[in-house]
Protein backbone atom coordinates (compact mmCIF):
# COMPACT_ATOMS: atom_id res chain seq x y z
CA UNK A 1 0.00 0.00 0.00
CA UNK A 2 1.05 3.56 -1.32
CA UNK A 3 2.73 5.61 1.89
CA UNK A 4 -0.51 7.29 3.81
CA UNK A 5 -2.71 4.83 1.74
CA UNK A 6 -5.72 3.87 3.74
CA UNK A 7 -9.11 1.94 2.97
CA UNK A 8 -11.98 0.48 4.94
CA UNK A 9 -12.25 -2.44 2.35
CA UNK A 10 -10.01 -5.15 3.03
CA UNK A 11 -9.32 -8.15 0.46
CA UNK A 12 -9.24 -11.61 1.71
CA UNK A 13 -5.35 -11.25 3.09
CA UNK A 14 -6.67 -7.99 5.59
CA UNK A 15 -4.38 -5.51 3.80
CA UNK A 16 -6.17 -2.87 1.72
CA UNK A 17 -4.95 -3.54 -2.21
CA UNK A 18 -4.91 0.19 -3.73
CA UNK A 19 -2.29 1.73 -5.62
CA UNK A 20 -1.76 5.82 -5.51
CA UNK A 21 0.13 8.03 -7.64
CA UNK A 22 0.28 12.06 -7.52
CA UNK A 23 0.32 13.61 -10.92
CA UNK A 24 -0.26 17.13 -12.08
CA UNK A 25 -0.89 18.22 -8.84
CA UNK A 26 -3.33 15.47 -7.89
CA UNK A 27 -3.50 12.50 -5.29
CA UNK A 28 -5.33 9.42 -7.24
CA UNK A 29 -6.17 6.44 -5.43
CA UNK A 30 -7.21 3.06 -7.22
CA UNK A 31 -9.01 1.04 -4.11
CA UNK A 32 -8.72 -2.75 -6.36
CA UNK A 33 -11.40 -4.31 -3.52
CA UNK A 34 -13.97 -1.65 -5.19
CA UNK A 35 -12.48 -2.21 -8.71
CA UNK A 36 -15.49 -4.27 -10.36
CA UNK A 37 -13.37 -4.22 -13.94
CA UNK A 38 -15.90 -2.08 -15.96
CA UNK A 39 -12.62 -0.45 -17.89
CA UNK A 40 -14.81 3.18 -18.08
CA UNK A 41 -11.17 4.46 -16.78
CA UNK A 42 -9.72 2.72 -19.65
CA UNK A 43 -12.06 3.73 -22.53
CA UNK A 44 -11.51 7.23 -21.45
CA UNK A 45 -7.59 7.32 -20.63
CA UNK A 46 -5.90 3.82 -22.29
CA UNK A 47 -2.31 5.95 -21.72
CA UNK A 48 -3.17 6.42 -17.93
CA UNK A 49 -5.17 3.29 -16.98
CA UNK A 50 -5.61 -0.82 -17.84
CA UNK A 51 -6.79 -3.57 -16.73
CA UNK A 52 -4.36 -6.33 -15.27
CA UNK A 53 -4.87 -9.94 -15.45
CA UNK A 54 -6.83 -9.78 -12.80
CA UNK A 55 -9.27 -7.23 -14.96
CA UNK A 56 -8.94 -4.22 -11.85
CA UNK A 57 -7.68 -0.91 -12.95
CA UNK A 58 -4.01 0.04 -12.89
CA UNK A 59 -1.74 2.65 -13.34
CA UNK A 60 0.14 3.08 -16.88
CA UNK A 61 1.10 6.48 -17.47
CA UNK A 62 -1.38 8.91 -16.11
CA UNK A 63 1.52 11.57 -16.99
CA UNK A 64 1.11 11.34 -20.74
CA UNK A 65 -2.37 13.05 -20.17
CA UNK A 66 -3.85 16.20 -19.42
CA UNK A 67 -5.20 16.99 -16.18
CA UNK A 68 -8.73 17.18 -17.94
CA UNK A 69 -8.73 14.50 -19.55
CA UNK A 70 -7.32 12.35 -15.93
CA UNK A 71 -9.95 13.72 -14.03
CA UNK A 72 -12.48 12.65 -16.71
CA UNK A 73 -11.34 9.20 -17.06
CA UNK A 74 -11.52 8.85 -12.85
CA UNK A 75 -14.53 10.67 -12.69
CA UNK A 76 -15.94 7.69 -15.25
CA UNK A 77 -15.42 4.89 -12.83
CA UNK A 78 -19.36 3.87 -12.08
CA UNK A 79 -18.29 2.44 -8.73
CA UNK A 80 -16.48 4.93 -7.45
CA UNK A 81 -12.81 2.96 -7.10
CA UNK A 82 -10.79 6.12 -8.03
CA UNK A 83 -10.75 9.07 -5.63
CA UNK A 84 -8.71 12.09 -5.95
CA UNK A 85 -7.66 14.85 -4.25
CA UNK A 86 -6.35 18.08 -5.03
CA UNK A 87 -3.03 19.60 -4.08
CA UNK A 88 -4.69 21.41 -1.20
CA UNK A 89 -5.96 18.10 -0.43
CA UNK A 90 -9.75 18.12 -1.20
CA UNK A 91 -11.05 15.48 -2.43
CA UNK A 92 -12.58 16.38 -6.40
CA UNK A 93 -13.35 12.58 -7.40
CA UNK A 94 -15.87 11.34 -6.88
Amino acid sequence: MAPGATSASKGCSGVADVHERVVAGLRIRIDRDLCVGFGDCVERAPEAFNLDDEGLAVFVEPERITRAALLAACDACPVDAITVWDDAGVQIVP
